[in-house]
């Protein structure tokens, strides 16, 4: 294994954590199957979030936790006797934050088995008063009041809109919120830089070519198409970071997750580039004091870690060369919670001249 990725993970959420996790994912990646009788691909999102794996590694992701934590805990003259709906609450630890600061009553929205341990959490810590633990999906559910002053969710996926649950947040907030209501984070911003990788990118892609003597290439086809999501070295790191995508979580619509985005990435030392690093960057502006983090990597890891795509050519690129083009991002139409990306990118330098459209398809 290449020493500068510390961990091979593939965005079955968390498959390190619980591995009926990846064969729930796994099953979920044609959505035209149908298992159970009724069940879709949709349905193994929320499954996955049963298992207890998941939400140990989101709780003991401290960049995570910590922020949302002191985002409540610092700015309680936003929590004080207000109504807070917390969209896909899990564990229901971000609930127990708000109710703990001073909120008048924490609805808690989760539609996976999650809810009952939930209810029982809150229940042990002596909230129930305070605290509503709803179980089904956000479309679905019939709130006992008809609006709420703050929408509070941790939402982000990987590349940030993996599984898509921002569209559920969006629908919350335009059914219930309060005019100049809050909700929190309420600006996510999408970044790509560049990264030399040749080791890793041999060992997982190139390995396809020749398989004890056998050409295994159609396979190293798609692995090509799926994006990895890893922790890169901030050594790797070639050229600087552009911002792709910002998102007002306030005022966007859900149409705005689906976008073109130009891109210009410069050299900063002569190198060569095998892949594209997506990463994301969430802020929370209503504190008191501006409050937020990134999962890039240059900063602390989380459980996001970076999204690695990787370029069917080696560019060799001179310093103060650039890499230009765009990304599309769309939701699949088959399956809204997965992810399709188009790259197109070029290089017009001293020593390499490309230029590609890529496909990747996060699933």
């Amino acid at each position: 294994m290449n020493p500068k990725h510390t961990h091979n993970s593939n965005y079955s959420q968390f498959q390190d954590a619980d591995e009926t996790i990846k064969e729930a994912a796994d099953v979920a990646a044609d959505d035209s199957l149908i298992l159970g009788g009724d069940k879709t691909s949709a349905d193994y999102y929320f499954d996955s979030y049963s298992h207890f794996g998941i939400h140990e590694e989101m709780l003991k992701d401290v960049v995570r936790t910590k922020t949302y934590q002191n985002v409540i805990y610092k700015n309680k003259f936003l929590f004080k006797d207000k109504i807070v709906l917390d969209v896909g609450a899990g564990t229901g630890i971000l609930s127990l934050f708000c109710a703990k600061a001073g909120a008048k009553h924490v609805y808690a929205i989760e539609c996976s088995q999650m809810a009952d341990m939930a209810k029982e959490i809150v229940k042990a810590n002596g909230f129930s008063d305070v605290i509503t633990v709803l179980k089904g999906k956000v479309e679905e559910i019939d709130l006992p009041v008809l609006q709420v002053d703050i929408i509070i969710s941790e939402w982000m996926g990987y590349f940030l809109l993996y599984e898509n649950m921002l569209n559920t947040v969006l629908y919350a907030r335009d059914k219930w919120l309060v005019n100049n209501g809050i909700v929190l984070p309420d600006n996510a911003s999408l970044h790509l830089t560049a990264i030399e990788d040749s080791e890793y990118k041999e060992d997982k892609i190139e390995f396809w070519k020749n398989v004890c003597g056998f050409d295994m290439s159609c396979i190293r086809k798609q692995s090509m198409m799926e994006p990895l999501v890893d922790t890169v070295d901030q050594n790797q790191i070639v050229t600087n970071s552009q911002l792709l995508k910002n998102m007002n979580i306030s005022k966007m619509t859900s149409g705005d997750a689906s976008f073109t985005a130009p891109f210009k990435l410069v050299a900063e030392r002569d190198d060569y580039i095998h892949a594209l690093v997506a990463y994301f960057d969430v802020s929370f502006s209503v504190c008191h004091k501006m409050t937020g983090f990134s999962t890039g990597p240059r900063s602390k890891s989380t459980h996001w870690k970076q999204t690695v795509l990787y370029l069917e050519d080696v560019l060799t690129i001179c310093q103060g060369e650039f890499v230009v083009g765009t990304m599309t991002v769309t939701q699949n139409k088959k399956n809204p919670r997965d992810v399709d990306i188009t790259l197109k990118y070029s290089l017009n330098g001293r020593r390499c001249n490309v230029s590609r459209i890529q496909e990747y398809k996060m699933r």
